[in-house]
């Protein structure tokens, strides 16, 4: 008890001191944000089908994925939704959709802005119980494929390039088996082709386990220490749209509990590397060892635990550069009383745990996070921090009066010394309350400044209108590989501009059970342009643009080899 209470106290201690020093830095102002979900004509619901019996999965879903999936240059909405349950549910059952309300959804965004349901037309009303989804075209042909995960079964389907996709699942061999999570597009071998890593939650079946006190309207989500851990799958491409899982043979092959994955190449060695949110256990970090395989290095890294050496619930996850040092640096979300987990790329393979300093430990400690992404939403060349937020317990209140189950969203402004809760002065959205768990980011209307789509736990979505004051300018950058996979997942992008260098990893992972758009965003502050934009791309390739005029989209295809140098099309 002594030890604990020393534990709190020197916490405090250090929250109080980065308090003191964040309240010394010039608060920057907030954005603007507006939902515009129903003005854009998506009506959607997640059915999450919660029962008496408080099954663990009712608490997790569901992902979003923002993505082209027709080639027209507008960002559409594929969303996940979950099935039916039984009360009680037979051990061993696996749900199914029962009907139009239980289906995944897919929205069209038209030319005038707004969005129209095709699901049926493509094809894409979805089987059993749906977790997330993620975004990257396996084959190479041009057009955005989707892996849809589930508990009992996953699905991929091929996008025909017509608007209708064929579900391949079989043929291709990754339908996979037990409670799948987030996946992940990324080539793990340089070979052009995307594979396809696949995370796993725990061993867990509709046992009718009672949690929580035994009374009325106490019981509650069993914790995940009462379920074993399970290893993620790991699908290598062959390159005839068949895929063999090599989970051991490359070395990603922990037992986890896992929910969240990213990429980034966080030692620079050219190699991308892979980084795992997982529930109350290690985290995990995967170095590519560029020889095909990896090894778990989460704790040689320093970011398995947090400050204090213990785990925690890892859920929401990302890997980007947000001081612009040049090395990606990690987030990860977790449960209230935890406070969520920054770790600083110290340039020499290891990480420090910055969330006291940085001030994000301050602001999220009384939070539940789920959903998160690095992104600029002001354009003024750092990255800031959005979080879908919300606890897993419905009956968190009746226990701990002082945590909720319904959050509102955080939204963290980065000043370059630290970060800024500005959600209060962002806009309506950030004063309502719901149960946050998927978010994807994206500019759905192409207007420069960066859009989000969030999900709920048994609630609808919102899409939230990037508004804020356009200021600054922007610069987003769509790569096409050739030699390297044609999503160029896994390149890597150097923007300079008169402030300094920004980096960025080109990939569709990242945050909870969702997919983000593929193109790499920067802003550019006061500058009009960048001086330089290098790509390293996954191939080996290196390409220069010099003096590449900002407030645009900008196409940029590979190369042939040698590496080019060259001023962009006007």
């Amino acid at each position: 008890m002594r030890f604990f209470l020393g534990l709190v106290v020197a916490i405090c201690g250090l929250l109080a001191s980065a308090q003191q020093k964040m309240a010394s830095q010039p608060i920057s102002a907030g954005g603007r944000f507006v939902d515009v979900t129903a003005a854009l004509g998506i009506h959607f619901q997640y059915l999450s089908s919660h029962v008496s019996k408080h099954y663990l999965i009712e608490t997790m879903g569901a992902g979003v994925a923002l993505f082209d999936y027709d080639n027209d240059g507008r960002l559409d909405v594929f969303l996940v939704n979950g099935a039916p349950l039984s009360d009680p549910t037979p051990k061993g059952a696996i749900p199914q959709k029962s009907g139009p309300p239980y289906w995944n959804r897919l929205y069209h965004q038209k030319r005038d802005g707004t969005f129209e349901d095709v699901t049926e037309k493509a094809g894409l009303p979805g089987t059993g119980y749906g977790m997330g989804v993620a975004v990257g075209d396996y084959d190479n042909d041009g057009f955005e494929d989707l892996y849809v995960t589930a508990y009992g079964g996953n699905k991929l389907y091929h996008n025909n390039g017509d608007g209708s996709f064929t579900d391949v699942t079989e043929k291709a061999g990754v339908g996979g088996s037990g409670w799948s999570t987030s996946a992940a597009w990324v080539d793990l071998d340089n070979d052009g082709l995307l594979d396809l890593v696949v995370l796993r939650y725990v061993q867990w079946d509709f046992d009718d386990i009672w949690c929580g006190e035994h009374r009325e309207g106490y019981r509650a989500y069993c914790h995940p220490d009462l379920f074993q851990p399970i290893t993620p799958l790991v699908y290598h491409q062959d390159g005839n749209g068949h895929f063999t899982e090599v989970s051991s043979k490359v070395g990603i092959s922990k037992p986890g509990k896992g929910l969240g994955i990213a990429l980034a190449d966080y030692d620079r060695d050219g190699h991308v590397d892979i980084v795992l949110a997982n529930d109350s256990m290690l985290e995990f970090l995967y170095r590519n060892k560029g020889d095909g395989t990896f090894e778990e290095v989460g704790l040689l890294s320093q970011i398995a635990v947090d400050a204090n050496g213990r785990t925690f619930a890892g859920m929401g996850v990302d890997f980007a550069d947000y001081n612009n040092d040049g090395l990606p640096d990690i987030v990860i979300t977790d449960l209230s009383n935890q406070m969520y987990a920054l770790y600083k790329n110290g340039g020499d393979g290891s990480f420090s745990y910055d969330s006291f300093t940085s001030g994000l430990g301050r602001m999220t400690l009384p939070h539940s996070g789920w959903g998160v992404r690095f992104f600029d939403f002001d354009n003024d060349g750092w990255k800031d921090l959005l979080v879908a937020q919300g606890h897993d317990l419905d009956t968190v209140e009746l226990n701990y009066p002082n945590l909720h189950y319904r959050e509102t969203m955080l939204l963290a402004r980065n000043t370059g010394k630290g970060f800024v809760d500005v959600s209060a002065e962002s806009g309506g959205v950030f004063h309502e309350a719901f149960v946050g768990r998927g978010l994807a980011i994206g500019d759905i209307d192409n207007d420069g400044r960066l859009d989000a789509v969030v999900t709920s736990n048994d609630g609808p979505i919102h899409i939230l209108h990037n508004e804020t004051p356009p200021r600054n300018h922007w610069l987003i950058l769509k790569l096409v590989g050739h030699k390297s996979n044609r999503d160029a997942i896994g390149a890597e992008v150097k923007l300079v501009t008169s402030n300094g260098a920004q980096f960025a990893t080109v990939t569709t992972a990242g945050s909870y059970l969702s997919a983000s758009d593929k193109r790499v965003h920067f802003g550019l502050g006061a500058d009009a342009g960048a001086e330089r934009v290098e790509i390293h791309w996954p191939s080996g390739i290196i390409q220069t643009l010099k003096q590449v005029r900002g407030d645009q989209i900008l196409q940029v295809e590979e190369p042939s080899p040698p590496a080019v140098e060259r001023a962009p099309p006007k």
